[in-house]
């Protein structure tokens, strides 16, 4: 009879399971999932939004800074193209068309202020380079001012604004330009057609400055003059160009001074010798070197510099002996980190233990004062150690007093690592206390009651019973006090001196006074990658799933 029903069964009886609104059920199980899901991430969204902008975007910016390089090739655009072609192992300078090159864009940063940017950016790895881009800045406006007063002297109309954009300028905007009033949109540059066939270098030259004139200045260009780098490039394409055939507006007067210009009554172009007269360093082939080295957009020179190397022609090298810092810095970093730790742990774990084993009254007043330095400032608590540490301080005269120091042989506790080992170990001491403490609050008495009723000592009990169990708390404290440590900077800076300096404060001098924040970066990204693989060897040896808070 069974088999019979299951045989002529209905489609309708074998159909997919229905909900009460009559759709499958699979499918109004999975949207109300997909629901549950949306709901849940609207819940966190505002955690994962603070985390992704205060956590992951700083760390991605500071990684992307320490290999960025683009104010080289933004800044000097045509000279970094040419400087791909000149072999730099010959030892020869750069020829004129790079020099050429150098002189347009060099004009044109110091016009926008951003050559005094490149200079100190090159000057992190040529010394004398900031104050070569400063002079070079104002002088090389000597080159065009020869040009522009002869054009002058031959028409006026050379010395103003209006003419020029009647040249080079197309006729619809020659008509926006005339139309424009003060408050209005500034029209945007259009290049006259045929132009930039008859005299190209002058083309792309007025475009550059009409484009700086409308976007920086807010000025209209029928009011104001070219800069001389435009008469430059006009005295350059009036003797390369022939403009016999152009008939447009202001035919005659660039005519007038094409004929100029071929009398060869004007000085000839010397690029070259004008950088030299500027300063004789542009005739060094290092700092030419230098700027071929850093013209790409991306670079590992940072990273060297962080590791005491430098870029060379080449390769990678190592810097002098005295000149080797950040290797020192970054090992004296770790020791020091690591002694501060086992410092506190030290001085952290009988105080847990006997937190953890008063009563409850009195273990929550001790603890106040264990949380009492969190009450008082961080630079405040820096400053009181700096007073007693010194050789007339409170520490001293104690131990002078008690007779155990002589007055004349004081004790040196101060500007040196034992300075900032003693300062920052207090500072850090209750990070260490508090895991520790709640992980041995958790710890049954009963094991160790145990443990002696069967024959164990004291010693014994403790070390084989409570002590493995309060481990959790020792690697949880060990990880919080030496991540801190480890990119502290306020302490080292008061207490360190020369000697107990960490490189967070060589991080902190480049961000807030050299300016090299690509050196800062990758000091950083350097550091950040220790530790890392510090709590990869963590995890690895002890385990990180072994430590805890308490539970």
């Amino acid at each position: 009879m069974t088999d019979t029903a299951a045989t002529t069964a209905t489609p309708e009886d074998t159909g997919p399971m229905l909900a009460a609104d009559g759709t499958p059920l699979k499918r109004s199980l999975a949207r109300a999932l997909r629901a549950q899901k949306m709901r849940a991430l609207a819940l966190i969204a505002p955690l994962l939004i603070f985390v992704l902008l205060t956590f992951i975007a700083p760390i991605v910016d500071m990684l992307f800074r320490s290999v960025e390089n683009q104010i080289v090739s933004d800044t000097l655009p045509r000279t970094t193209l040419a400087l791909k072609d000149w072999d730099d192992s010959t030892g020869d300078l750069p020829g004129d068309d790079i020099f050429f090159a150098a002189y347009q864009d060099i004009f044109l940063a110091a016009e926008a202020k951003t050559h005094t940017r490149l200079g100190t950016r090159l000057n992190y790895e040529f010394t004398g380079v900031s104050s070569l881009f400063r002079k070079s800045g104002r002088g090389l406006d000597d080159i065009g001012e020869v040009y522009q007063d002869a054009f002058k002297d031959l028409d006026k109309d050379w010395d103003k604004g209006a003419p020029w954009v009647e040249l080079m300028g197309s006729d619809d905007f020659v008509a926006e330009a005339q139309a424009w009033e003060k408050g209005d949109a500034l029209p945007e540059f259009e290049l006259r057609d045929g132009m930039a066939d008859l005299l190209p270098l002058t083309a792309v030259a007025y475009e550059d400055f009409a484009r700086f004139q409308r976007v920086e200045e807010e000025k209209s260009l029928l009011k104001e003059e070219p800069w001389t780098l435009v008469h430059t490039m006009l005295f350059r394409d009036l003797q390369a160009q022939d403009v016999s055939g152009y008939s447009g507006p202001r035919a005659e007067m660039l005519k007038a001074a094409d004929a100029l210009v071929d009398g060869g009554e004007l000085p000839p172009l010397d690029v070259r010798t004008t950088f030299e007269k500027i300063d004789k360093d542009w005739m060094d082939v290092d700092v030419w070197e230098t700027i071929k080295m850093y013209s790409p957009n991306y670079t590992n020179g940072y990273f060297l510099n962080a590791v005491d190397m430098q870029k060379t022609p080449d390769g990678p090298a190592w810097r002098d002996d005295d000149e080797r810092i950040y290797g020192l810095l970054f090992k004296r970093t770790m020791f020091m980190s690591l002694v501060i730790t086992f410092s506190c742990i030290a001085l952290a774990y009988p105080v847990a233990f006997l937190l953890s084993n008063l009563p409850a009254r009195t273990a929550n007043l001790l603890m106040i004062l264990v949380l009492l330095p969190f009450w008082t400032s961080l630079l405040v608590r820096t400053s009181a150690w700096k007073v007693m540490l010194q050789q007339q301080g409170v520490i001293n005269d104690v131990l002078v007093w008690i007779g155990l120091v002589d007055d004349a042989n004081r004790l040196v506790m101060i500007n040196n690592q034992l300075g900032t080992i003693i300062a920052m170990t207090h500072i850090l001491l209750p990070f260490m206390i508090l895991p520790m403490y709640s992980v041995m609050s958790t710890i049954p008495q009963t094991y160790v009651r145990a443990a002696k009723s069967l024959g164990a000592t004291n010693w014994t009990a403790f070390w084989r019973v409570y002590f493995p169990q309060s481990v959790p708390g020792i690697g949880a404290g060990s990880i919080l006090v030496f991540i801190l440590s480890i990119g502290y900077y306020i302490t080292p800076e008061i207490v360190g001196g020369t000697t107990g300096t960490f490189i967070s404060n060589r991080i902190a001098y480049h961000i807030s006074s050299s300016l090299n924040w690509g050196l800062a970066a990758a000091l950083g990204t350097i550091l950040l990658a220790v530790v890392l693989i510090l709590y990869w060897a963590y995890d690895k040896i002890v385990g990180i799933d072994n430590v805890k808070l308490g539970g």
